[in-house]
């Protein structure tokens, strides 16, 4: 890994716990961490008695991405997006896409100051920044000083995280964030407790903070056996909806990874539960399945945008952002041209 030397940042969201170990607090695993040693996550560590981000601006991917690839299907569509991600995770999904990253720290990284990253951003032409790949909550303190660095430039940022984040925290990050893409990946505290190593209600609270605060798009991956039932997928929904039934809703489709083999989620299933979906929320999404995708006015049925993969069009939406049928305004966030 290429790094600075002076990029070794003190983390924030802690206390020391005794004389020589320090209680992490920025995620419910609250990590007692011992001299030397890290966090859960990996990428927090106990030095000296302080609590210090090492892998400060180690960027592990830097990519232009469709920003449907978030999934974001609300929020400036058809625009691509400057996509960053980092090491680490404060979960264990057995099913992880991106585990090379998440799982551990050996990756290849390279240093990017946050005015580099926001610099990066400017001369690719996007109109944000989305933090994204890893779970990048764990890199707060480089998030807070990129986001804010983005924000003073006229740059979005865009969070696509599970949301396994304390309160404090999670205020914090969110007053910075222009919109976020939730991964809520089960309504099942015991699930999120035993196999994902996270904690359901801190996710739950972060959903509704993040509503709160920015534009909000929520997505569960459909796990065969696992989290496509159903009764499953009626609980997220009902929830979500009881914030607001505006806000979008991406199933995805689970696919087979180097460590876990169940096959793939058949495409009536998700069908099926975009289906049940659909009794709560206004706007339901069927994912990985390379199938046309199109958001329709909740008042007059008119369509307001065409996709297929990540191919967008506006169709029905005035420059205003209403609907072009019936006037009703679109709960789209347009960008600026």
């Amino acid at each position: 890994m290429s790094r600075k030397a002076d990029t070794i940042a003190e983390s924030r969201f802690y206390h020391r716990d005794a004389a020589e170990t320090i209680r992490c607090e920025l995620c419910p695993h609250r990590c007692i961490i011992g001299p030397e040693k890290t966090g859960f996550c990996g990428v927090r560590k106990n030095h000296d008695g302080e609590l210090q981000l090492p892998y400060y601006g180690a960027v592990s991917a830097l990519a232009a991405d469709p920003i449907e690839k978030k999934p974001l299907y609300h929020f400036f569509p058809g625009s691509e997006i400057l996509s960053v991600g980092f090491l680490g995770c404060s979960l264990r999904c057995p099913y992880c896409q991106n585990y090379r990253i998440s799982h551990g720290t050996t990756a290849q990284t390279r240093y990017l100051s946050p005015s580099d990253l926001v610099s990066a951003a400017l001369d690719s032409g996007s109109f944000g920044i989305a933090y994204t790949y890893n779970e990048p909550t764990i890199h707060i303190e480089y998030l807070l000083d990129a986001a804010a660095t983005a924000r003073a430039n006229g740059i979005k940022n865009v969070l696509v995280t599970a949301g396994n984040l304390n309160s404090e925290p999670a205020r914090e990050l969110l007053e910075l964030m222009d919109a976020v893409n939730l991964d809520l990946k089960s309504f099942d505290g015991e699930y999120y407790r035993q196999t994902l190593r996270a904690d359901l209600a801190a996710v739950l609270e972060f959903a509704g903070l993040a509503a709160e605060r920015c534009h909000l798009e929520v997505t569960t991956l459909l796990v065969p056996g696992v989290t496509d039932s159903e009764e499953a997928v009626h609980r997220i929904a009902q929830f979500v909806s009881d914030i607001d039934r505006s806000i979008p809703f991406h199933l995805s489709a689970y696919h087979p990874t180097p460590g876990y083999r169940t096959p793939p989620t058949p495409a009536s299933t998700i069908h099926a539960r975009a289906a049940t979906a659909r009794h709560y929320l206004h706007y339901v999404y069927t994912g990985n399945l390379g199938e046309r995708a199109e958001t329709c006015c909740p008042g007059c049925g008119a369509i307001l945008i065409r996709r297929l993969g990540f191919r967008t069009h506006i169709v029905g939406l005035t420059p205003d952002g209403t609907c072009a049928g019936c006037g009703r305004r679109a709960d789209i966030v347009l960008g600026d041209g």
